[in-house]
């Protein structure tokens, strides 16, 4: 069995995990999952806390319903990145190079395959693919910046 680490480090902008499960593939797949997930549980913290503030009272049933969100949230959006991230990381394995393409496909796949499970029909599927597509080949280009 391969033997497992986890690391971590926090230095502005940047926020480094590193998980070593022995397996690149899966490394990269969780990675994504805790770094968007965090951001995502965070954003959630952050809307229920001004929601409190703003309405006055602050309860355990307030308490309890922002700590659901922020896990349900978590989760959900981690496992997207997740799912993308891992996309990305296997195109780019099949094709043999890094490019802002691999992104384009694995934005395009993780938007139709989260579309597809919610239900959607076939026209809606093939527009959240193609939009999945759009943003993470445009995050892409933005990453190149110097």
């Amino acid at each position: 069995m391969p033997k497992s680490s986890f690391a971590g480090a926090l230095t502005t902008p940047r926020v480094d995990v590193g998980i070593d499960t022995g397996n690149d593939f899966l490394n990269h797949t969780v990675d994504g999952f805790l770094k968007i997930g965090a951001v995502a549980a965070t954003r959630a913290v952050a809307e229920d806390t001004y929601n409190i503030v703003k309405g006055g009272n602050f309860s355990r049933r307030h308490l309890e319903h922002a700590l659901k969100k922020m896990c349900k949230e978590g989760a959900y959006w981690g496992t997207v990145a997740g799912v993308y991230v891992g996309m990305e990381y296997g195109v780019e394995k099949v094709r043999g190079t890094k490019d802002w393409k691999n992104a384009m496909i694995g934005g395009a796949f993780t938007g139709a395959l989260v579309s597809a499970v919610g239900k959607n029909n076939r026209d809606k599927v093939v527009m959240d693919a193609l939009t999945g597509g759009a943003i993470a080949a445009a995050a892409e280009f933005l990453s190149y910046r110097s």
